[in-house]
């Protein structure tokens, strides 16, 4: 890892009364917060831009079906690798430059999209975005744990896990436009202007740990009892990242992650296809009607940690299953349940509400709250791993399940049908699959002493 992205060597703590760094510490906060969930939606505006372009590609013979989902795929795949990889780097980044430079280059690279019209520079292109858009999620995870204490991180985290449905309403409704007016280069470009500006933005709003401003840990800040020690040592942070490797409650939750992810992005990769050839809808129309899932995933979001923290006693499993039904319950309508448009928007919005809460129990907060505190940025790299070689996979499965057929209509032109019979199946059963899978790790059990035997060989305590 560059220097430049480095940690900064620890100052020594500040004096002062309590409240004086209580005072400082909330400034701070505030600045991260701000941050952190405003650049993480517009990680996802540049993300979502090629659902939106799809059909105006397609029709203009810019690419063919075959392409988009080998462009999909490249994006999930070194997306995947990336989250791995930067999300181990992220437990010892100053993440403040880490994520606010991947974001320009991600930007910088989707106005290159737009720019271009060859196949293969869509794939490598798009693929190499992967790569910049995967220092987005670990690392906003890890600076919540640094710079908020035990009691505050739940409602900070599922309010952050929010801000990816304040990108994808951006995208459905202000792109879509966009491109509707301008045509599919304006999706791309559009997004990549709007990422280089939020860089810049992001690069003086966001922090490195607390401890090299010369301030005390979050929970000794707030009179908590610390819940990482030795944070700033590399090798308990080393021995850490390995132990959660070992963990079968990790893989398994993982494994949830993954079968979730292949749903959630075959609804965010496929939807508006899906609402223009077999619902008739018009782009617009379609942008309009998926704004419906960003913005009930954005109420799912801050609900999860409300609702598991003072309903369920900070219990994630019982709300994940109920999250996870509420999604099957979606796709079942919005494949086959009556229709019409009003249907459609219930449908999409009871997706929405649900994934927003998967996402943020079996995407980080189960495992982070499981698993050492200063492993963080491990814990959501492994189990993004998972979950984005899941949604690379989905993009090519679906690519081949999605059937395109031309016919001959009344007024003697050829026009494409599209048949998503396969498709919708597939997508289901991922849905059903992460709920089974999920219920698996149901009486895990919180780890905490690594060096503790128990904890490392019978971690996970299955109970009948």
């Amino acid at each position: 890892m560059f220097n430049f992205f480095k940690t900064r060597p620890d100052k020594p703590v500040m004096a002062g009364s309590p409240e004086k760094i209580q005072s400082i510490y909330k400034r701070h906060q505030w600045s991260v917060f701000l941050g952190l969930v405003f650049g993480y939606a517009v990680f996802y505006v540049v993300r979502m831009s090629l659902g939106v372009v799809k059909k105006p590609m397609l029709d203009a013979d810019i690419v063919t079906k075959a392409e988009l989902g080998i462009m999909g795929s490249a994006f999930f795949f070194t997306y995947a690798i990336g989250k791995f990889s930067n999300g181990f780097l992220s437990d010892y980044a100053n993440i403040g430059r880490f994520m606010s430079f991947s974001l320009f280059l991600s930007g910088l690279t989707a106005i290159s999209l737009g720019m271009n019209t060859t196949a293969f520079f869509f794939v490598l292109l798009w693929g190499l975005n992967g790569w910049f858009q995967s220092v987005g999620s670990a690392p906003s995870c890890v600076s919540i744990f640094q710079w908020f204490s035990p009691k505050q991180r739940g409602s900070r985290y599922s309010i952050w896990g929010g801000s990816r449905n304040i990108g994808e309403g951006i995208t459905w409704i202000l792109t879509a436009t966009m491109v509707s007016y301008f045509g599919w280069r304006a999706g791309f470009i559009g997004a990549g202007i709007a990422a280089v500006i939020a860089a810049l933005c992001m690069f003086f709003v966001l922090r490195d740990r607390p401890q090299t401003y010369g301030l005390p840990d979050s929970a000794t800040a707030f009179g908590e009892e610390p819940d990482i020690k030795k944070a700033n040592d590399p090798k308990e942070t080393r021995r850490a990242q390995l132990f959660i490797l070992k963990q079968p409650t990790v893989w398994l939750i993982a494994l949830a992650c993954a079968a979730m992810y292949s749903s959630r992005y075959a609804i965010s990769s496929w939807a508006v296809l899906y609402l223009q050839e077999v619902k008739g809808y018009s782009l617009i129309d379609a942008g309009f009607a998926m704004s419906a899932y960003p913005i009930a995933g954005l109420a799912g979001a801050i609900l999860s940690g409300i609702i598991s923290d003072k309903i369920f006693n900070s219990n994630r499993h019982i709300p994940t299953l109920l999250y996870g039904i509420a999604n099957i319950t979606g796709m079942l309508l919005l494949f086959f349940g009556p229709q019409s448009r009003m249907m459609d928007a219930v449908a999409l919005s009871l997706i929405g509400y649900a994934i927003g809460g998967l996402v943020v129990f079996l995407a980080g907060l189960t495992a982070c709250d499981l698993m050492p505190k200063n492993a963080v940025g491990a814990v959501k790299g492994f189990i993004g791993l998972f979950s984005y070689m899941a949604a690379s996979a989905q993009e090519l499965i679906s690519s081949q399940l999605i059937t395109i057929t031309e016919i001959v209509n009344d007024a003697g032109e050829v026009v494409k049908v599209y048949d998503f019979g396969n498709a919708q199946y597939f997508w289901l059963s991922t849905a059903v699959l992460s709920v089974f899978l999920a219920l698996t790790v149901w009486n895990a059990k919180k780890v905490t002493d690594i060096d503790t035997p128990s904890s490392i060989d019978n971690e996970l305590i299955l109970e009948k």
